[in-house]
């Protein structure tokens, strides 16, 4: 079967590379070792994507074992069938869990989850919130179809390697995601062990203050309480602090 591809991208976008135009130059089966022992979960608000990318999967034969247009329901899924890759399109959300928060307690789930982002933004700061949150590769959903299949293969074949770009050396540098001054403060001292009103008179701020900024940071961050978000600091803290240590 080849692989066809919607016409227009999430929010009205157009996604050329991704639009119906019949076979695509790989349209054989571009299978690599191991594929066929793969499972994969697809999100996406789309059904032509979910469509979509279901036959790219098939070209690789890596079984389906689920699709969601919610992120509530793709991370349902991946807690209950532990599948090795996750493609999700993180601007998905719904009133209970978004799109970045799906990716990171789908990997707080399924430890040796991989995940791609199929996204039409190109926002620098969802994309780094993203990496933070797990995902391995972010893809343009106006991309070539060939280009997300490549991206596949790369993730579990390992077989090419680049120097890294900007995008990338950014990343290693900045591993927090797009955080306030203040926000930024409060997650500190919550790290520390604080609570609301100590945090509050350290700040000089009101409590309900701190409570609306964590909110903020528990959005960002994709958690869901203080406790993993003080977890989330810590574990950046001591990453970064081995940096340090071993480039000295």
């Amino acid at each position: 079967m080849s692989t066809n591809w919607s016409e227009q991208g999430t929010g009205g976008e157009r996604a050329d590379g991704w639009k119906r135009s019949g076979a695509s130059p790989q349209s054989g089966r571009p299978k690599f070792a191991g594929a066929e022992r793969l499972t994969a979960i697809i999100l996406d608000q789309d059904p032509l994507y979910l469509e979509a990318v279901e036959q790219a999967l098939r070209r690789l034969e890596i079984r389906v074992v689920g699709k969601a247009t919610m992120p509530k329901r793709a991370l349902a899924l991946a807690v209950e069938r532990k599948p090795d890759l996750l493609v999700a399109d993180i601007e998905t959300g719904d009133s209970e869990i978004e799109g970045i928060a799906c990716l990171r307690q789908a990997r707080e789930h399924v430890p040796h989850l991989k995940i791609i982002v199929l996204s039409a933004s190109d926002n620098r700061d969802r994309m780094a919130a993203a990496f933070v949150a797990g995902a391995s590769a972010y893809v343009y959903k106006r991309s070539h179809p060939d280009d997300f299949v490549a991206a596949i293969r790369q993730l579990f074949e390992h077989s090419i390697f680049f120097a890294r770009d900007r995008l990338g050396a950014t990343h290693d540098r900045q591993v927090w995601p797009p955080l306030t001054r203040r926000e930024t403060e409060i997650l500190q001292l919550v790290a520390e062990g604080k609570s609301n009103p100590e945090v509050a008179r350290t700040l000089w701020i009101q409590e309900e203050t701190v409570k609306f900024h964590l909110s903020n940071i528990y959005r960002k961050l994709g958690v869901s309480n203080r406790t993993a978000a003080a977890r989330w600091a810590n574990a950046q803290t001591l990453r970064q602090r081995s940096g340090t240590e071993a480039r000295k």
